[in-house]
């Protein structure tokens, strides 16, 4: 299978096996296990990247074990995010399946850039692909739904969309490698799952080989939809200016061409725009200056005469994590400097920003994210436990702030320091201590 996916790699120039560096997508299921190795045994330089979705409990713990176990195992760096699913999805009315989805590419994407890397790979494969194809179909698509998933989209790419599920499973055992299970997997619940459990096994029946016949078919439609794209950017190069990361549309240009929507449609793709909402919006170029429209990730407002666009905040959805020796953490806007130093003859800072902890008492990573309705914390100074939300009650935070309240948290889940505000009672430095991690909280 090496053979097979390096020829795979090479025919579709998904990237240079020698001079790129990826960061992999790995939940620790068998298909990204299998990537991971696959991309180990034939030289890649690459990172880990593990999405907590904060869906099934200790299950994921365990799952988010794995893969930074994993991550050791290859000697490859590693990241982890925590994601607050249930929240965005509720925010934004959408299904918890589409909020982790758009969570985790923003995220990954994010990544991508911070850390320097060329690509993002994710481990869908032909079996995927079909999947995906049908299930598009079912809920209504475009040419970009009818070919499934793209072997290469920007800068993410699926080196094992050439690759059969029996494959991937022959590989894995013939590496004698271990993966884990995910038990939602199972769940008829999700839409997908049905659809594998219920309808392919069916399908497959009419058709063995189904999967491949699907593949064919998407290459055909990805050449229709080439056609299109080209189009596309041809209008794009008329009606799209940038700026400051603020994307114009010239609405008079759009109106010129052929297949208003469509066109529309395909151009605000990247930022998620439903073409039902692209319908609304096209009906609103006669409308007057000032009507929204929203996206899981994009706000868009109509102007006078262009449509603005503007990216949604959702790092506040997620955590950021801080590593043992890592000296420095920037998070949606914060910057949070980490110091180690020897007790003795330490002086303990007396400034709001800046906290000294018992490094011995920390487990690591320790993690940044927003507070939450539930929290609770020891506030240093007090025996008891009290809730955050009476605490920034008591400390009289303005309801504008609140929300912008960050926390850092033990790995073991305890809140170890309301950032900007107090410590946690469990972790102060006493006359027993040996080590004092210093942090110092900024704006980035």
């Amino acid at each position: 299978m090496l053979d097979q996916v390096r020829q795979f790699i090479e025919d579709h120039q998904l990237f240079s096996l020698t001079t790129d560096s990826l960061l992999v997508a790995v939940s620790g299921g068998i298909d990204s296990v299998a990537l991971a190795d696959v991309l180990h045994k034939l030289g890649v330089q690459f990172a880990i990247a593990h999405c907590h979705f904060g869906l099934r409990g200790e299950e994921a713990d365990a799952d988010e074990d794995f893969v930074r176990k994993l991550a050791k195992k290859y000697d490859v760096p590693y990241f982890a995010e925590f994601f607050q699913t249930k929240a965005f999805a509720e925010e934004e009315g959408i299904s918890t399946q589409m909020a982790a989805r758009v969570l985790r590419y923003e995220w990954f994407e994010r990544l991508r850039q911070t850390q320097q890397l060329s690509y993002i790979a994710t481990a869908h494969h032909q079996r995927d692909a079909a999947e995906t194809m049908l299930l598009n179909l079912t809920h209504g698509t475009g040419l970009a739904g009818l070919h499934g998933i793209p072997v290469k989209n920007g800068y993410l790419v699926r080196p094992l969309l050439g690759i059969g599920k029996e494959e991937l499973f022959d590989y894995v055992v013939e590496r004698r490698l271990t993966w884990r299970e995910d038990s939602s997997n199972d769940s008829t619940t999700y839409q997908r799952n049905r659809l594998r459990h219920d309808v392919m096994p069916v399908l497959r029946d009419i058709n063995p080989n189904l999967d491949q016949t699907l593949q064919y078919t998407a290459e055909r439609v990805g050449g229709a939809e080439e056609i299109v794209r080209r189009y596309v950017a041809d209008t794009a190069a008329q009606a799209q200016t940038v700026e400051d990361e603020v994307t114009y549309l010239n609405i008079a240009t759009l109106q010129a061409t052929a297949a208003v929507a469509l066109v529309l449609h395909e151009l605000l793709r990247p930022f998620n725009f439903s073409y039902l909402v692209v319908k609304d919006i096209v009906a609103a170029f006669k409308a007057p200056a000032g009507r929204q429209f929203e996206s899981p990730t994009h706000t868009l407002v109509k102007d006078r005469d262009q449509l603005v666009i503007t990216r949604k905040n959702l790092a506040r959805f997620g955590t950021h994590q801080l590593m043992s020796g890592q000296p420095e953490l920037i998070a949606d806007g914060l910057r949070l400097a980490a110091t180690l130093r020897e007790a003795e003859g330490f002086t303990i800072p007396r400034g709001r920003n800046e906290t000294a902890l018992d490094a011995d008492r920390l487990q690591f990573p320790l993690t940044v994210r927003r507070w939450q309705d539930g929290d609770w914390f020891m506030p240093l100074g007090m025996k008891g436990k009290k809730k955050l939300s009476d605490f920034l009650i008591d400390q009289k935070v303005p309801l504008n702030l609140k929300d912008d309240v960050r926390v850092l948290v033990n790995a073991d889940g305890r809140i170890a320091w309301v950032i900007g505000h107090r410590p946690d009672e469990r972790y102060k430095v006493t006359p027993d201590t040996e080590h004092i991690l210093v942090l110092r909280a900024s704006k980035a």
